[in-house]
């Protein structure tokens, strides 16, 4: 508990990787409205509390994103505001803090600090997403099957054989098969495919899928830089003359030791291995190919929740995974 008009993010982290509830009050003691930070039942949310008085209502929000609800606890009528993706959890941190600021130490209502928010924030969100929640963790989950490729392979195959971040179909060519690599913050392995052909083999090369499963690690976890770093440093000591090659690649992928960064992470379960005929996938062929001629930037949601690994996979490495 604490009675700091600002949570640091890394206390917020703290109870999200223990999956333990807390409050943070913001407001003064006795002050109306009561505005805490609160994170949620299980370590699974977070979310701003504010008082109502009896004449007002939660005001409405027009992003998907955003919910704000009323609920009532300890006999007070409170607006509470949270987010429905899980993955946008780090940034929406920032715009309550920015909400209730604008409550607690400027004096507008819940109203207009969550209008003046949305505001102030518009021209930002209605930029491209840059290298946000989503490629970050897609980027850990590729090194970390980088790093486990390594230990069975070498780091200088390893290196090689990555080759996502240069525009290729798939994550990595390996000696006599290619690796698709979806990594997801949920709890339901759904992941995101990009065009018909990323789960459509190369002739002649078997095409694996590995499904990844990150969550917040708390302060054991990792941040992205940290296994960036991890990975540059092995590369350095084991196989010098790809250590450009490698930051080469990182620099593709999105990837810069001047962006922020601290959201910590660890895997939530093993790797699942399918081959990928395995995973539920839309079949092109099924269209007539002057339909196929004219479809571009496909990109849907599958979700492999519950199969079964494929047998006799093509490596073992990803038995020992973790992040570097």
């Amino acid at each position: 508990m604490t009675d700091s008009k600002y949570v640091p993010w890394a206390e917020v982290e703290y109870f999200l990787g223990k999956g333990q509830a807390t409050t943070f009050p913001l407001s003064r003691p006795s002050s109306h409205p009561e505005v805490s930070y609160v994170v949620g039942h299980g370590g699974l949310d977070i979310a701003l509390h504010v008082e109502l008085d009896r004449r007002h209502r939660p005001p409405r929000s027009s992003m998907p994103t955003i919910r704000i609800d009323q609920i009532a606890e300890r006999g007070m009528r409170l607006a509470r505001i949270r987010t429905t993706q899980i993955t946008l959890m780090r940034d929406f941190h920032d715009l309550l803090s920015a909400v209730a600021d604008r409550i607690v130490t400027h004096g507008r209502t819940l109203d207009q600090a969550f209008a003046e928010t949305v505001r102030a924030w518009s021209a930002l969100l209605n930029q491209p997403t840059g290298f946000g929640t989503e490629k970050r963790i897609g980027l850990m989950g590729e090194l970390a099957v980088l790093n486990c490729l390594a230990n069975e392979y070498s780091w200088g195959t390893a290196v090689e054989s990555w080759t996502g971040p240069e525009g290729e179909e798939h994550d990595f060519g390996l000696p006599g098969f290619d690796f698709e690599v979806k990594t997801t913050a949920s709890e339901q392995r759904r992941h995101t495919i990009h065009g018909v052909g990323q789960l459509t083999p190369t002739p002649g090369r078997p095409l694996w899928f590995a499904s990844l499963q990150l969550t917040r690690g708390g302060t054991h976890g990792r941040t992205l830089t940290d296994c960036a770093h991890a990975v540059q440093a092995s590369v350095a000591e084991h196989a010098p003359a790809f250590s450009a090659a490698l930051d080469s690649k990182l620099a593709a992928a999105g990837w810069s030791n001047d962006l922020p960064d601290d959201e910590r992470w660890t895997p939530r379960t093993q790797p699942l291995l399918l081959d990928a005929s395995a995973v539920p996938q839309l079949d092109p062929t099924v269209l007539p190919e002057s339909v196929r001629e004219r479809i571009s930037n496909i990109q849907y949601t599958t979700d492999v929740t519950g199969l079964q690994p494929s047998t006799e996979p093509p490596s073992t490495a990803l038995d020992e995974f973790r992040l570097p």
